[in-house]
């Protein structure tokens, strides 16, 4: 049974930094794309950003580009979001998604995991 825990929202100020993290278990977790999603109150799921098995290939929204760091680490099955320069917009609920393809990261794909998310509010 696939299951994505993620971790590491909370409450910061514009500005902060913060660094989400998620932990697979229950599938083969290399051989997988790995994302973030988010969601903000009566907002529809948006991608945040998403890495491949390998961990060389990755691509960003255009609001994550250049704060936003996505990486993994395929020995210890997790996936990570460091979060730069916060603002308010990136309010949200945080969910990791696992893919067995690149293509397949996207909001609609009912053949993905998802976590059951994590709350980051960013508000002075």
């Amino acid at each position: 049974q696939a299951q994505l825990v993620e971790s590491g929202g909370k409450l910061a100020q514009p500005g902060d930094s913060l660094k989400l993290s998620c932990a697979a278990s229950g599938f083969s977790f290399s051989d997988y794309t790995m994302g973030w999603f988010r969601q903000a109150p009566g907002t529809e799921r948006e991608f945040v950003a998403k890495i491949s098995g390998s961990g060389r290939i990755y691509t960003y929204s255009d609001s994550a580009k250049d704060r936003f760091t996505i990486s993994r680490d395929n020995n210890a099955y997790r996936v990570f979001l460091q979060m730069n320069s916060l603002r308010s917009e990136d309010t949200a609920v945080y969910y990791c998604v696992a893919s067995a393809s690149w293509a397949g990261v996207r909001a609609d794909n009912e053949d993905i995991y998802w976590g059951q998310g994590t709350q980051v509010t960013v508000s002075s």
